[in-house]
């Protein structure tokens, strides 16, 4: 089915919700980070088992002051084991990990989610090279696969997966950071709301609002025509990561709705519903799928605070997305 229509049912919206509970930041981010991270913790449940995925917090205030997910290595009595990588860029080597249980034994057990065991993210704390894939596992519970550094640099690696233990339901976000030797040339995200990758052209339209729910449209061409041949990739016509510039604060979504079936297509528009907790700088990164290919589309935003008009009761930014 390559219809609008299946758009409106499947892809109207996702929500970016940045919730649940952290413990120790892991080695290799800044002391002063990690102290942030540890007053936002404070009188917060530090078992919490929504590692990346939770709900709406009450308010934009309480949202601004609560832990966010995606920058720690344990989480609900899980925990991500250092990660083995080649140490230079440019060598080629594995990368290599496993999840661990309270019971300090690997967890072998996954829940398939969005098609996948395990879902593996990497990108550099400035924000380039981000990378989407998919890991195998071994019977010892070792998750791997072949691995080379483009760049230089410091990483953070993300693991988002399901156990397959009772009373498990939500995905769960751990991360822990891997220092890249080779010489490094650190790169300043600027807020962009047009990405060119592989000869396709993106173009996002809405305004971010921290605290609020705002609408966003990716728009996909080439040579400047509309793209209407989107393919379901992993459960989803599309796919959106977004880390918060500065912690790295991180969130896998993906599209609301019936699941598109093989042979359906959708384009030119991806439609999601965005709510990011405080004002800022956020990264986003959109994978979608042509022609049996994928292609992932980087972004950055900045947010305003929402205001409250007293008279009217109505919310309204301050400025907007770029």
């Amino acid at each position: 089915m390559n219809t609008a229509t299946r758009l409106g049912a499947y892809g109207a919206g996702l929500a970016l919700v940045f919730g649940g509970a952290f413990v120790a930041a892991d080695a290799g981010v800044p002391q002063s980070t990690v102290s942030n991270w540890t007053k936002e913790a404070e009188g917060h449940d530090m078992n919490n088992t929504t590692g990346g995925h939770g709900g709406h917090s009450a308010s934009a205030s309480t949202q601004a002051s609560a832990a966010v997910p995606g920058v720690t290595s344990a989480v609900g009595g899980y925990l991500l084991t250092p990660v083995s990588a080649p140490a230079q860029a440019g060598r080629t080597g594995d990368l290599s990990f496993r999840i661990l249980d309270a019971e300090g034994q690997a967890l072998t057990s996954f829940a398939t989610s969005h098609e996948k065991d395990l879902h593996l993210i990497v990108v550099r704390t400035d924000g380039t090279g981000f990378r989407h894939v998919h890991p195998t596992m071994d019977a010892d519970g070792t998750w791997s696969l072949s691995w080379e550094w483009a760049a230089a640099g410091t990483y953070r690696v993300y693991t988002d997966f399901v156990p397959d233990v009772d009373g498990a339901a939500e995905p769960i976000t751990l991360t822990r950071t891997v220092e890249v030797g080779g010489q490094v040339s650190p790169a300043t995200p600027k807020a962009t709301n047009t990405a060119t990758v592989d000869g396709y052209t993106v173009d996002l339209t809405g305004d971010a609002v921290a605290g609020s729910s705002s609408e966003l449209t990716f728009r996909v061409s080439k040579n400047g025509k509309p793209v209407t041949n989107l393919e379901p990739y992993l459960g989803a016509f599309a796919h959106l990561v977004a880390l918060r510039d500065g912690d790295l604060a991180f969130l896998h979504v993906h599209p609301e709705g019936d699941e598109p079936t093989a042979g359906d297509t959708a384009g030119p528009d991806v439609g999601f519903v965005a709510e990011m907790p405080t004002p800022g700088r956020y990264l986003l990164y959109l994978d979608f799928q042509i022609d049996g290919k994928v292609h992932s589309a980087p972004f950055v935003v900045d947010t305003s605070e929402t205001d409250t008009d007293p008279d009217s009761g109505t919310e309204s930014g301050d400025n907007h997305s770029h």
